[in-house]
């Protein structure tokens, strides 16, 4: 009650505004988190994610944990990936799925704030191996919105459902459009 009460909020002061369509947050979904071109996005999503009552967990390098920010970080859903072994992260995000545990996964398959050619697969692989549906969210910076987009269910096409995405992100320009990373995975 209190984190959606911080998030309206800050959306009521805020230059920002939030659009989002239907969210079901009685199921496990996996929310792409994108174009990721600022740390301004982990607040941008906390403040979807908190408003509209998503219960988020998300991925951060583990040395975000180290110390006394990783209590903070863990309470405010993260899941530390250590990037020497990346695919550990597939295998604990499936078991929390099998265990009953309902929440919503944020990945930013960019993997960093600058821009790059491609983005990361893991999140197309967590999604399809978990069976889960993948939701669009998106900051853009052009029309100051952030929010959640369609919610899409993958085919293992990857260049079909990746042409989709294309077609949602091509107007998003994230916080600064120069670091923006085309939708586009290497295996496509």
């Amino acid at each position: 009650m209190i984190r959606r009460a911080l998030a309206r909020s800050y959306w009521r002061v805020s230059r920002w505004t939030l659009r989002s369509e239907p969210y079901d947050t009685g199921r496990p979904t996996l929310l792409v988190g994108a174009p990721h071109t600022s740390n301004w996005d982990f607040v941008l999503m906390l403040a979807i994610a908190w408003s509209t009552g998503i219960h988020v967990r998300w991925l951060g390098k583990h040395t975000l944990f180290a110390g006394p920010a990783g209590p903070l970080m863990r309470a405010l859903g993260g899941i530390p990936v250590d990037r020497r072994d990346p695919s550990s992260i597939v295998t604990d995000v499936v078991g929390r799925v099998r265990s009953g545990e309902v929440f919503s996964l944020v990945v930013t398959p960019e993997g960093t704030r600058g821009a790059g050619q491609y983005w990361k697969s893991g999140f197309y692989r967590i999604a399809r191996e978990a069976g889960l549906p993948v939701t669009l969210g998106y900051v853009d910076r052009t029309t100051m919105t952030a929010g959640l987009g369609p919610t899409i269910d993958l085919t293992g096409d990857v260049a079909a459902d990746m042409t989709a995405v294309r077609a949602f992100y091509a107007d998003k320009a994230g916080l600064h459009p120069a670091a923006r990373t085309e939708p586009r995975l290497r295996e496509e």
